[in-house]
């Protein structure tokens, strides 16, 4: 086999992606997510030496490389994996049945809410798992075999108290039909601890409608929740005027929501918890272009994607350079996801019309689409994309004005000539 065989012969097609809403998925997620070996680097002229399979396995490859694109840090995540890293930790340490602070992530559709969160919880269990390892542990009395340090939960689109209680539940692989609510949140609360559960991520909270008697059901199943000494992230789109945290206030100096104390006039549940509740809340936010700070950030990001792309006509500055910047913040708002979408369409596009390159007028041909099947449109979570830009008139294609009645002015006399 010759070299370049050999250098595209290690890339295989995916197989089915983890589901991460099962205890079982998540670990496989855990364990895999930094596993794909993004294709090599190579010239024009050694591609074009290949055989012909080697050229169509190293385009697959390219394109696989595309569509993972690594998730990479932004000023705005960097302030919400900073405060997980330090909350999930110092909760785990905890000792004391005290009720876990909690943090609530809120923004816009397709800015990375999710990808951010798990992201965090991942390292933390990576981190939490060996440190078990490294000191002893002491074994939990009727613990499970089944270990879960973090549950990602995806709250269901037509959500109520019961089928996020539910949904917790199918998680761990445990049944819950025909349980009263307080039964299901009873057999929660038992499954968060029989797998030793550190860490419980419900992610699109806002599904949960704020309505009738669902009001004050879905305000207990917060406050139950917290109560299990795991640390309750929520994710969500508008969160607070979601109406869901409406059995709080917001402290003004510290930004936290906090909850009433036992006895209080508005509590409802005082076997729950013994302390007061409290939530970080952070917003993630699209790339800003204001400042020249913001604009540099924003640039930063764009020179990270180009980096990850195998185009064989792509040159530093292809994104970062002239007027791209403008152009894709344009496009995108500013919005990681839909950065990321316009790039990733935008190399399949310069790989399918030979161009391989990305340009100002590659990138007004791409559509960008957000519909996805487990996005609720109506609750904000596909957030809104900005109106693509006019398509240019070439000089082919631009119809030639007519120019018989145009004043062609007083002719010229040569006085030179006699």
């Amino acid at each position: 086999m010759t070299s370049a065989g050999l250098m595209t012969s290690g890339f295989i097609l995916p197989g089915e992606v983890p589901d991460r809403e099962t205890a079982e998925g998540w670990t496989a997620w855990r364990k895999t997510r930094e596993s794909f070996v993004p294709a090599p680097r190579i010239p024009l002229a050694r591609y074009n030496a290949m055989s012909k399979r080697e050229r169509a396995l190293h385009d697959l490859h390219r394109r696989a490389t595309h569509a993972n694109l690594p998730l990479q840090d932004t000023p705005m995540s960097l302030l919400v994996s900073e405060l997980m890293e330090t909350r999930l930790l110092n909760n785990a340490m905890k000792q004391k049945p005290t009720t876990r602070p909690g943090i609530m992530i809120n923004g816009g559709g397709n800015q990375g809410k999710t990808e951010t969160a798990v992201e965090a919880a991942a390292a933390f269990e990576d981190l939490w798992l060996g440190l078990e390892e490294f000191v002893d542990a002491p074994e939990l009395p009727g613990a499970r075999d089944l270990r879960a340090t973090v549950a990602y939960v995806q709250t269901p689109v037509t959500a109520t108290p019961k089928s996020t209680c539910q949904a917790i539940l199918d998680f761990f692989g445990t049944s819950g039909r025909n349980m009263t609510l307080t039964q299901l949140v009873q057999q929660v609360r038992a499954s968060l601890r029989d797998h030793r559960t550190r860490v419980l991520i419900l992610d699109d909270i806002t599904r949960l409608r704020m309505h009738r008697k669902d009001d004050q059901d879905t305000l207990d199943l917060i406050r139950a929740l917290m109560s299990m000494r795991v640390t309750l992230i929520l994710i969500g789109v508008g969160i607070p005027d979601s109406g869901l945290l409406s059995g709080g206030w917001q402290n003004p100096e510290t930004g936290e929501w906090e909850f009433p104390e036992p006895g209080h006039q508005d509590w409802r549940d005082e076997a729950s918890t013994q302390t007061a509740r409290r939530f970080d809340l952070v917003d993630l936010r699209p790339f800003s272009y204001d400042t020249p700070s913001d604009i540099a950030h924003f640039v930063d990001h764009l020179a990270g994607l180009e980096d990850q792309l195998r185009l064989f006509k792509a040159r530093d500055g292809m994104l970062t350079g002239n007027g791209m910047p403008e152009c894709i913040y344009g496009r995108t708002g500013g919005v990681v996801g839909l950065i990321e979408r316009l790039i990733e369409d935008g190399a399949s596009l310069a790989m399918d019309t030979g161009t391989e390159k990305i340009t100002e007028e590659l990138l007004d041909k791409v559509v960008i689409r957000t519909q996805h099947p487990k996005r609720d449109r109506s609750a904000g979570e596909e957030g809104t994309v900005p109106p693509a830009r006019p398509a240019k008139k070439t000089a082919q294609n631009r119809k030639r004005r007519n120019t018989v009645f145009d004043e062609k002015g007083v002719p010229q006399i040569n006085l030179a000539r006699k």
